[in-house]
């Protein structure tokens, strides 16, 4: 029996299903996401940690991980840079001047930062007011407090105040070994480093909310006041200022890689929400309202998909 040559056409057909399952097997584009978030105690690094592992379990082909840092200024510098993917920052970081910082867009509003300045139960601090002569932590070297707290000062025109810039947990040590009088921090309800302390030491959130118009006229629309209820941390109720906290990404970004990070951010909240409950107050109508910076398009696009 002769064997046959095959024929020109078996011979494409047998190309083009080579090239078909190729194509079929073809891994998905690798995309790096880095979230820059603050201090292992409190409320950015634990959303951002789970929201890194919901991306790497996820999102096809990325490879996602948290920095440490001291938290809004520096991540807000670090996205610029394009040193971090994404970044968590207060509203009032992303404004100087009344001019939002250019290259910048966000994915969603996620929850408001409130303003604690925490001092010992026992002490003589019972406003703002009384800081003067005072050693007080005003946040961390580029973090969102040392922003806020700078304004704060200025609105009401407080000086002579001994100014000492710790992060959180050093600030919570600083504290306990009366090496400060006080500190302020800003973060979503409950820090963890706040509720941790107050099972060390008897202290007090002081009321800082009567400021709030003054920084208000003088700066940004974003602040407001909101409360700090007694199931927060077990002390006194008090009112404070707040900040919208966004989710900001450099507006060049991708718009696919933007569209699956905020679909993620949203479609598994309940996973946020676990890490810290602050991302309970995560939803698509207020996630919107990311002024002072615009929305990126592509997270745009998706809250778009899901209107009803």
């Amino acid at each position: 029996m002769t064997l046959r040559s095959p024929s020109r056409r078996a011979f494409l057909a047998g190309v083009i299903s080579l090239a078909v399952a190729g194509c079929a097997v073809r891994k998905p584009p690798h995309r790096r996401v880095r979230i820059a978030t603050g201090s292992p105690t409190a409320v950015y690094y634990a959303i951002g940690s789970a929201f890194a592992r919901v991306i790497e379990q996820d999102l096809p082909g990325a490879d996602a991980s948290v920095l440490v840092t001291a938290a809004s200024a520096e991540n807000v510098q670090l996205v610029s840079a394009g040193r971090a993917e994404v970044g968590f920052s207060q509203a009032d970081v992303l404004v100087s001047g009344g001019v939002p910082a250019p290259s910048m867009a966000a994915l969603a509003r996620v929850y408001d930062d409130l303003l604690h300045l925490v001092v010992r139960a026992t002490g003589p601090i019972h406003a703002l007011e009384d800081l003067r002569g005072r050693r007080v932590s005003v946040g961390a070297q580029g973090s969102g407090t040392v922003v806020t707290v700078q304004r704060l000062f200025a609105v009401a025109g407080l000086a002579g105040v001994d100014q000492q810039k710790l992060n959180l947990d050093d600030s919570v040590a600083a504290l306990l070994a009366d090496d400060i009088d006080g500190f302020f921090f800003s973060g979503g309800l409950p820090v963890t480093g706040i509720k941790e302390l107050t099972g060390r030491a008897s202290v007090r959130i002081v009321d800082l909310s009567k400021w709030a118009s003054g920084l208000r006229k003088a700066y940004s629309d974003v602040y407001v006041v909101r409360d700090v209820p007694v199931s927060a941390y077990g002390t006194t109720a008090v009112a404070t200022i707040a900040v919208p906290n966004l989710l900001v990404v450099a507006s060049s970004m991708d718009d696919d890689l933007a569209f699956d990070l905020t679909r993620l951010l949203m479609e598994r909240r309940d996973v946020l929400a676990a890490a810290h409950p602050a991302a309970e107050r995560l939803d698509s109508r207020s996630a919107i309202s990311t002024l002072p910076v615009p929305l990126h398009p592509g997270a745009a696009r998706y809250y778009r998909s899901i209107k009803p």
